[in-house]
């Protein structure tokens, strides 16, 4: 079983909502950070957003601030991106990932990833 099981990607019109979920084991979910990248065809991959699972602080991406909120589960051990207001330019593969580092994980180089959900926004 992979480390981290991303779900709930899909395909939306422009203007509509999805949630992704990221569920792990209660070792990794305690690495501290959480969260989610995603990467289109041709462009680089970027960090979305991301929760400590301790203090429960948060990050987004400037492009997502006000549209995106990225929230946790401890009972579960999951993370979870609720996505509103999407934008064509949200289409992309988004996958979840894990590590101790901040530095690490903003830099992509998380010791955890999922396999990755697909969204696709259309105009």
């Amino acid at each position: 079983q992979a480390p981290l099981v991303e779900s709930g990607g899909g395909s939306v019109q422009a203007g509509g909502s999805l949630r992704l979920s990221c569920a792990t084991s209660e070792w990794i979910y305690y690495r501290k950070w959480m969260g989610w990248f995603r990467q289109a065809p041709g462009k680089e991959r970027e960090g979305v957003a991301a929760i400590h699972t301790y203090a429960a602080r948060t990050y987004y991406d400037d492009s997502v601030k006000g549209r995106f909120t990225v929230s946790k589960t401890d009972d579960n051990n999951t993370v979870y991106l609720q996505m509103n207001t999407l934008k064509p330019e949200d289409t992309a593969m988004y996958y979840c990932a894990a590590d101790t580092s901040w530095t690490d994980w903003m830099g992509g180089r998380a010791d955890y990833w999922g396999q990755g959900t697909q969204v696709t926004v259309s105009s």
